[in-house]
C-alpha cells in the first residue's frame, strides 16, 4: 500500500469516526423540553382600571347566607393589573367558565398579595369559618350543595401549609392550605398547585376537567375585615421543575 493511499485511508477512518461521534453524541443530548403550554383565565386587562363590582367575563355564585357586597376594584398596582377584593361582614363569590384539559396543564398557577387577615377567622370551627381572597376550583354536579365538588387554596393564619381540610359548613368543599402566617403580607407571592394531584389527594380518585374557577372572600362569621390583591390566574403544563 503506498503512503498517499494509507493517507488517505487514514483520513478516510477519522472522518467516519467523527460523524458516528456527532450522531451518537445528539442521539444522547438531551433533548429540549416541549413548549410550554398555558391556558390564561384572567389578567384583569379587559377590565377598565378603576372599574368596580362583579368583573366582566365572571358571574356572581350565591353561598347561602353570604350577604354579598361584591367591594371589588380592577386596579394597576405596582406595575401590575389586579383585582383588589375587600370584605367587611359578608361573603363574595364570583366564578369564571373554563375550558381547561387536566391532563395535559395540571398546574393552576396565580399571583396575589394578602394585606390583612380576618381577624378570629378558623376554618376548623363553623362560627369563625371566614378566609381572606382565595381561590377555588369547581366541578358543578347537582344537587350543588350536596355533589358538587370545590377545591379551595387559602391563605390562613396560623394553619400549616399543605393542610387539608373539608369545609365546616359544606362537604362539597375541601380546603387546602398554601400559605400560612403573616411574615409575608402585603408582598407580592406567586403560588403554582397541581390540581390534579390534589383533586386525587382530597378525593381518592381521577378527576374530570374542572368548569369554574370561583374567588372568594368571607368574613361574614367574624364580623371583621380583610383585603387581599389577585394577579394573574392562568394553568400550565410542566413538571414541578419546570414550573419553579
Amino acid at each position: 500500500m503506498t503512503l498517499e493511499r494509507s493517507r488517505h485511508r487514514l483520513l478516510l477512518l477519522l472522518a467516519l469516526a467523527a460523524a458516528v461521534g456527532v450522531s451518537s453524541a445528539a442521539a444522547l443530548a438531551p433533548r429540549p423540553d416541549s413548549a410550554i403550554e398555558i391556558v390564561l383565565v384572567e389578567n384583569w386587562t379587559r377590565q377598565p382600571v378603576d372599574s368596580r363590582g362583579v368583573p366582566e367575563t365572571w358571574r356572581t355564585y350565591e353561598t347561602p347566607g353570604g350577604h354579598p357586597a361584591y367591594d371589588f376594584t380592577v386596579v394597576d398596582v405596582e406595575g401590575r393589573r389586579a383585582l383588589r377584593m375587600r370584605s367587611t361582614d359578608d361573603h363574595s363569590t364570583v366564578a369564571k367558565k373554563i375550558q381547561i384539559d387536566l391532563a395535559s396543564t395540571p398546574w393552576l398557577e396565580w399571583s396575589w398579595k394578602v394585606v390583612a387577615l380576618p381577624e378570629g377567622a378558623d376554618l376548623q370551627r363553623r362560627e369563625a369559618s371566614d378566609a381572606a381572597a382565595h381561590l377555588f376550583v369547581v366541578w358543578p354536579r347537582w344537587p350543588a350543595m350536596l355533589r358538587s365538588r370545590l377545591l379551595g387554596y387559602v391563605w390562613d393564619a396560623s394553619l400549616p401549609v399543605g393542610s387539608v381540610l373539608t369545609s365546616q359548613k359544606t362537604s362539597a368543599v375541601t380546603f387546602i392550605v398554601v400559605h400560612s402566617g403573616k411574615a409575608q403580607l402585603g408582598q407580592w407571592v406567586t403560588e403554582r398547585r397541581n390540581v390534579r394531584e390534589d383533586y386525587r389527594l382530597a378525593y381518592g380518585e381521577e378527576p374530570e376537567n374542572p368548569a369554574l374557577i370561583a374567588l372568594s372572600i368571607d368574613t361574614n362569621d367574624t364580623k371583621s375585615s380583610t383585603e387581599t390583591f389577585i394577579g394573574q390566574i392562568r394553568f400550565r403544563s410542566g413538571t414541578p421543575a419546570a414550573v419553579e
